[in-house]
């Protein structure tokens, strides 16, 4: 195994140990190198799984084993039945880079305290034109948008930046690969939620029962096959996000509907 030529890539090959899993893909340290496989491939046989070199797992990453395309290489939708070599250090962060690019530097560049992370509030001061309007949600509105655009169904990334009143990922919740500041797809989820607020409501009278059958569906949609589109069309009613956000609503307002009843049922 060829030396390891700079300190960020030194300290992850550290933690390796005898296997680690960054994001979906478990990295087991071999005589002459590493290999990588999916997380859920691992109790299988080295022969049951397609032999990938590293020079086609950029084109791996690029589709889901459905053949759509996968925009966000953090999604948990990397297909399953290959494994691939690397013969050294240098080898592993490139095979990485192809998978989740960036997410060995980002690794490092969060062991500092305080991580270098870029908060909602700092991140969405910054815009411009049609996003300034992401400034406009108060925080309790800006953690259902990141609650909903960064749930773990959607990115694998554990996020370190916040909102006032939203704490961050926990270290089990997501993966290794961290989350530093909001991405574009949090951005425009965070314009379109901006736009719904300014929206006029409209009053819908549902039993508390029927809330959680609606919120039992909602759960319930996110098995079936993910509709077509792309990931940050928020104008189509169908997009998975835009459901979470929805969701995300619903069960705050359970959550008030059912303290009003047990404090009626006290009193």
């Amino acid at each position: 195994m060829t030396a390891v030529t700079h300190p960020a890539l030194q300290r992850f090959v550290a933690q390796i140990g005898e296997g680690l899993t960054l994001g979906q893909v478990f990295i087991r340290p071999t005589e002459r190198g590493y290999e990588l496989r999916l997380e859920s491939d691992r109790p299988c046989a080295p022969e049951d799984l397609r032999l990938v070199p590293l020079t086609e797992l950029r084109a791996l990453a690029q589709c889901t084993a459905h053949g759509a395309f996968r925009p966000l290489k953090s999604a948990p939708d990397l297909q399953s039945g290959w494994r691939s070599l690397a013969a050294s250090d240098l080898e592993l962060e490139q095979a990485l880079n192809q998978l989740y690019p960036g997410a060995v530097a980002d690794w490092d560049a969060a062991q500092t305290r305080p991580p270098p992370v870029t908060n909602y509030r700092e991140f969405t001061g910054r815009q411009t034109g049609m996003y300034r309007a992401t400034t406009l949600l108060d925080d309790a509105q800006a953690a259902q948008a990141i609650r909903a655009c960064c749930h773990r169904r959607f990115c694998l990334k554990r996020r370190l930046w916040t909102v006032a009143g939203l704490a961050v990922d926990e270290a089990t919740e997501k993966s290794l690969i961290p989350c530093l500041e909001p991405c574009a797809v949090l951005l425009e989820l965070a314009r379109k939620a901006q736009r719904i607020q300014q929206q006029e409501t409209v009053e819908v009278g549902l039993s508390l029962v029927e809330l959680e059958t609606l919120q039992a569906a909602l759960e319930a949609g996110f098995t079936q096959a993910a509709p077509s589109g792309r990931v940050a069309d928020f104008h189509a009613p169908a997009n998975p996000r835009r459901r979470q956000l929805l969701l995300e609503k619903l069960k705050l307002q359970l959550a008030v509907v059912k303290q009003r009843a047990t404090r009626q049922d006290s009193g």
